[in-house]
Order: structure tokens, then C-alpha cells, then sequence
């Protein structure tokens, strides 16, 4: 069986560029790149991995680029790109140079303008994106789910993916307008999902493994087996246990799955949704 961790992170950690890694993160607030993956990955039979961009600069997409070249383990980069830019275009097509760069993310879920998804200057950076056959990650928090709705219903041609469940609050069971915000989403074939990251959204110290089986069956039964993929969300799970932590989760939950279904949820659904080589 294939595994792909289809979302995972490397910096050099900068407490003024990464200031959204707060002191309460402290375990996470140091450089994190391949050489501190790889042996992961090989422990876990993880056969390769999606770098995502976790700062806002066409430097980062360069920076992941760069750190993919020299990795074979690295199979793809989403990196950042200004999609509300005037020169947008000429700067897509300037990274469609790049074999591995399969597509881009803005954190959304940081925004002031909840609603920036479906700003006429963004949208039009997201049409441009289809040329190129380019994906985009969608990062939100749970009071984004009905413009991100909106947002998608409108481009049925492109290839989208939600990180980390939309990030439900786990941690008080909060779940109904997040499952119903969630559901409705995924009637967009078009639309997959990473469970990645819900450790994270967890009780850090107390979170069980029970905790997680009432939002994954909201995701699976939503999406389905051919529309969701695994992804660690390497190193921010640190603050919640660590990379063996996530797995335990998952594993659990995937556990009860066929053996095809098990396969296309570890790897093959990022394989064809990132079109990896």
C-alpha cells in the first residue's frame, strides 16, 4: 500500500514571520525541515509527503521548492501565490515551470474579511488557477463553511480540498453547525477533504481517541472513501502529542475499511487529486 502524508509543514522558524506560533506552541517554536521528516516518514511506511506553505510570501513557495528538489521524498509543494494581484497570471504561469509545485493556499481561516473567498479580486485569481491545472487548499475555521460553500458551488472544473475538516471545535464537541456546514459542501464532487490536523483542535493533554469518531463519521459519510486523504499536519500535531499521536487516530478510525478503501484513503486519493508522478 502506498502512503502519502498529504500535508505537512518545514520552516526556519522566525518569531516575527511565524508569530501565529505563540508561546503556548513554545514545542514547535524552533526550524523544522526534511532531515527531521524523512526518519519519521520511514518509521510510519510513509512513502512520501505534500509540502504546504505556512507563510504568505512567494519567497516560502520558492523556499518549498527548493527544499522538494533536493528531497525525492517531497512528491508535491502548495505553495502561495497573491491571487487578488493584477499580474497574477504572468506569475502562475511563471510557476507552472516547476513539475512539483501542484498548487496554491491562502490562510483564510486568519483573515479579517471572512468572506475574502468570495472577494471579485480573489475569485479571479482562482479561475486563473484552472489553466494551469493548479489545486487550492482551502484553510477555514467552521464560521467560513457557508461562504466557502458559495465559493466552490462556482467552479465545478477546479480542484479543491479542505484542510484539516474545516477545523470543527473538538475540544468542547461542538459539532452540528460544523457537520451541517460541512455536508453541504461536500455535494461538490468537485471538493475533497484532509483529515489531518484534529489533534490539534482537540484538548491538547486529554484528547481520547473517541473524541474524533463523531466528526470522522460526518467526513466519511460526506465525502465518501474517494474523496478524503490522510495528512499529519507535521509539526503543528506536535502541540497536541506528535506524529505517532495523529496516526493512532486515524489508523483507529480507517481501521474497519476494506483493503481498497483503506488504499485510496492513505494514498491514492492524494495521488490522483495532486496528480503526483
Amino acid at each position: 500500500m502506498i502512503k502519502i502524508d498529504s500535508h505537512q509543514h518545514f520552516w526556519k522558524f522566525d518569531p516575527v514571520r511565524n508569530s501565529w506560533i505563540d508561546n503556548t506552541m513554545s514545542v514547535i517554536q524552533r526550524d523544522f525541515m526534511p532531515v527531521d521528516l524523512e526518519p519519521i516518514l520511514k518509521k510510519y511506511d510513509i512513502d512520501g509527503c505534500i509540502a504546504i506553505q505556512a507563510d504568505q510570501s512567494e519567497a516560502e513557495t520558492g523556499f518549498l521548492l527548493d527544499l522538494a528538489e533536493s528531497h525525492d521524498f517531497i512528491k508535491g509543494v502548495v505553495g502561495w501565490v497573491d491571487l487578488r494581484a493584477d499580474d497574477v497570471g504572468k506569475r502562475l504561469e511563471y510557476f507552472s515551470r516547476f513539475k512539483k509545485l501542484k498548487g496554491f493556499r491562502h490562510v483564510l481561516q486568519g483573515e479579517a474579511d471572512r468572506a475574502l473567498m468570495l472577494n471579485p479580486r480573489f475569485t479571479k485569481g482562482i479561475s486563473a488557477l484552472k489553466a494551469y491545472d493548479f489545486t487550492y487548499d482551502i484553510l477555514i475555521f467552521p464560521d467560513q463553511l457557508g461562504y466557502t460553500h458559495q465559493f466552490v458551488k462556482t467552479y465545478g472544473g477546479h480542484r479543491f480540498v479542505i484542510d484539516h475538516i474545516a477545523k470543527p471545535d473538538i475540544k468542547t464537541k461542538n459539532i452540528e453547525k460544523w457537520a451541517n456546514g460541512i455536508k453541504a459542501i461536500a455535494k461538490n464532487e468537485n471538493v475533497s477533504c484532509k483529515v489531518s490536523g484534529m489533534i490539534t483542535e482537540a484538548d491538547w493533554y486529554g484528547w481520547v481517541l473517541s473524541d474524533f469518531e463523531p466528526y470522522l463519521d460526518v467526513i466519511f459519510e460526506a465525502f465518501g472513501t474517494k474523496r478524503v486523504m490522510f495528512g499529519s499536519d507535521w509539526p503543528v500535531c506536535n502541540v497536541a502529542g506528535g506524529y505517532q499521536q495523529m496516526l493512532s487516530v486515524v489508523k483507529n478510525y480507517t481501521s474497519k475499511l476494506s483493503p481498497d478503501e483503506q488504499a485510496q484513503f492513505w494514498g491514492l486519493n492524494a495521488i490522483e487529486f495532486y496528480k503526483l508522478s
